[in-house]
């Protein structure tokens, strides 16, 4: 058995945790709007077509915020497709995923959704192939009280009060070659400046996310963002980060220290953006909009109903399907956004339902929990207050690590990897949440956590998510077989606590005062 040891101070803190940091994110894309969100004529629909056994499971797993319409969709939508009568509404050949939309949904359905699951609207805007001048038009057509055409436009399609869209991005991924309109960083940084300074003059009150790197082995990774962000820098507040996690060579051990990896990145893109204040002289701090993340490397990224299959509505594309070995990563990543939280602000797993998603539905039938369901729904309920630092005392291991997300591959060797890897949580009310990953394989490890600076606590919930089998899923037929449990040993002694943890685990430990 391994032994590990944790000192918690509840006065040094990292940050709070923005709510807007348990984010998801929709996009028109396969199954993730039609059949997934919205299928009129399921069992479960209500009259808007919304599907109210997603809904339920969206509630279930807590997120905060859901951004939207993309994604790669977004550099080729006209967003004026999808509003209006439903039966007026063009079809589009979707470039970016060879497939055809039908626009039965759009920015109003998607803001009654929002509202139907209790989460906050993110809209993005397409500079791809278009600019300002439609981005400062779907901000009025959103937001506007009245009085002005969009903004009546809005009124007479049957939404009477603005929606207050409060978060928006400017653009996705501009730097990608698969990225329809993609622009180098100067073209993309004069377009993102200009659209977010007419965007800010029709609602002074948005905040706005300048695009930065698609990924951190991008061969302009750094210039990118420096180069974007002379331009955006006075007229934005956020810079976006994506990170997708992978285990192409197989390598568990590899695949579990890969959001050490994420760390390095969230880290290297505050360096940058910090450099560009300071070589202002500025104060300001631009946060990150970390508004793709998850596991993703069965399904190809080019995947798509591709043109032969007739440009098919809604193809079944991009279903992962995830193991218990993905949800031990994801939930490494989990913890690399909350230690993170002082400057994180803004999260969103990439996707929701259907593509890259924790939500699986069967078109028709029933809707299920993916493993990598649980270490969000428990971060989105116990991870609300300060994240403290933690004083660990861990046996750590060296992996070498693959990643092939960018234009080739990349082998290194990440070095001291802790076997523990922890987030700890102190709520406002005086409670303490704890996030911990046993990355050992094989060894079970007992953790010591030194709680002197608390007060009286009691030891209220622990959850534990494992499997014999790395390989286990979750499927229609077994919707059960990857699901969480208690923890079989933790117990407080005063202000010690002690746990023990099985080989290749996800566990939560919520304490509370009594």
């Amino acid at each position: 058995m391994r032994k590990a040891s944790v000192l918690i101070d509840r006065n040094f803190a990292l940050g709070r945790t923005d709510p807007r940091l348990f984010g998801a994110f929709i996009e028109h894309l396969g199954r993730g709007v039609y059949g997934g969100i919205y299928e009129p004529g399921h069992p479960t629909a209500d009259a808007n077509g919304f599907r109210k056994d997603v809904l339920a499971l969206v509630k279930e797993l807590g997120p905060t915020l859901v951004r939207y319409p993309g994604g790669n969709f977004v550099s080729g939508y006209n967003w004026e497709d999808g509003v209006g009568p439903v039966g007026s509404r063009p079809a589009r050949l979707d470039l970016a995923w060879s497939s055809t939309e039908p626009n039965r949904f759009g920015t109003n359905e998607f803001v009654d959704w929002c509202r139907a699951a209790d989460v906050s609207p993110m809209m993005a805007v397409n500079l791809g192939t278009r600019g300002g001048d439609a981005a400062r038009n779907l901000v009025e057509y959103c937001n506007h009280p009245g009085g002005t055409a969009w903004s009546e436009l809005r009124r007479k399609h049957g939404w009477e009060t603005p929606h207050k869209i409060k978060l928006w991005c400017l653009g996705n991924e501009m730097d990608g070659q698969w990225q329809i309109g993609q622009k180098s960083a100067a073209a993309y940084g004069a377009a993102a400046r200009e659209a977010a300074k007419m965007m800010r003059r029709v609602d002074p009150s948005i905040e706005l996310a300048a695009c930065g790197s698609s990924s951190r082995n991008m061969p302009t990774f750094g210039q990118w963002e420096a180069t974007v962000l002379e331009y955006t820098f006075d007229h934005v507040d956020y810079i976006s980060i994506h990170t997708y996690l992978e285990n192409f060579r197989k390598d568990t051990a590899s695949f579990l220290a890969s959001s050490d990896l994420m760390d390095k990145f969230i880290d290297e893109v505050i360096a940058l953006a910090d450099a560009v204040a300071a070589k202002r002289h500025s104060d300001k701090r631009l946060m990150l909009s970390f508004d793709e993340w998850n596991v993703w490397y069965r399904t190809c990224r080019s995947e798509a109903g591709a043109a032969e299959d007739g440009w098919p509505i809604a193809p079944p594309i991009l279903e992962e399907i995830y193991t218990m070995e993905d949800a031990l990563a994801f939930g490494g990543a989990c913890i690399s956004l909350l230690n993170h939280a002082d400057r994180v602000k803004v999260a969103c797993i990439a996707q929701l339902v259907n593509v890259i998603a924790p939500i699986m539905t069967e078109t028709g039938g029933g809707a299920w929990r993916q493993t990598i369901f649980f270490p969000f729904a428990h971060m989105s309920r116990f991870a609300r207050g300060r994240v403290l630092r933690t004083l660990t005392e861990s046996d750590a291991y060296d992996a070498p690590h693959y990643n092939s997300s960018g234009p080739q591959e990349h082998n290194f060797t990440t070095q001291n990897v802790a076997y523990l890897k922890i987030a700890a949580i102190a709520e406002d009310g005086g409670g303490l949440s704890l996030f911990l990953i046993n990355r050992d394989l094989k060894k079970e490890m007992e953790v010591t956590f030194d709680l002197r600076s608390f007060g009286r606590l009691a030891l209220k919930e622990t959850l534990e998510l494992r499997h014999d089998d790395l390989n286990a899923t979750n499927t229609k037929h077994a919707p059960g077989r990857v699901t969480p449990t208690s923890l079989e040993v933790a117990s407080l002694d005063g202000r010690l606590l002690k746990a023990t943890l099985k080989p290749a685990s996800w566990n939560v430990i919520h304490l509370t005062t009594p």
